[in-house]
């Protein structure tokens, strides 16, 4: 399973870290990828993409998180497999407009500077219209004080989706949806 991390974050983020805990009890045979994507969007893209190609034929699914989702709605649409998306930035160059300029990621150490061409790249990778809704998981928090939770359903309107009341952009208590999230991906698991 692949699991694409957010702006300024990094493998080592607490859904990870949720991750890599629960899945041996809910299903061991499912290998947990996460690549270091960095903050360059067509290397971010292409990284996730060969640590897909690197998960070929093992029980799959992409998870994204934030500007993660992005990514993950992506890969999806390109390759067929099945995404879930967790609080997506459906328009990352519009939202990410705000904070061009030096960057810091806390995670990794890593100062840079974000630009108008990353914001470019990004709406390049825009596909507009899904041609594949339901192979879309949208797991969205009203609360998220980061991205409106409604654009995401009007960004994706025919995807199925879990909608919790509250919460925030971290997605509080993503470790209840862990298990929806592989039944929506067709992986077997125990339950909790």
């Amino acid at each position: 399973m692949l699991y694409l991390h957010g702006f300024n974050s990094s493998p080592k983020s607490q859904k990870v870290s949720e991750l890599r805990t629960m899945l041996p009890r809910l299903n061991p045979e499912v290998e947990l990828v996460v690549p270091e994507l960095g903050f360059d969007p067509a290397l971010a893209l292409e990284r996730a993409r060969l640590a897909l190609e690197g998960i070929a034929g093992r029980p799959a699914g992409i998870i994204g998180s934030s500007l993660g989702g992005f990514y993950a709605a992506a890969l999806s649409q390109a390759s067929g497999i099945r995404a879930a998306l967790i609080n997506p930035a459906v328009y990352p160059y519009r939202l990410l407009a705000d904070y061009l300029g030096p960057q810091h990621n806390p995670y990794t150490g890593e100062d840079y500077l974000l630009t108008e061409s990353h914001m470019a790249v990004l709406e390049s990778m825009d596909a507009g219209q899904v041609a594949h809704p339901e192979r879309l998981f949208l797991l969205l928090q009203t609360g998220d004080e980061t991205l409106d939770y409604r654009e995401a359903l009007v960004r994706y309107p025919d995807s199925p989706a879990w909608i919790q009341p509250g919460g925030d952009h971290r997605f509080q208590h993503f470790e209840r949806v862990v298990p929806a999230i592989l039944s929506f991906f067709g992986i077997p698991h125990s339950g909790l």
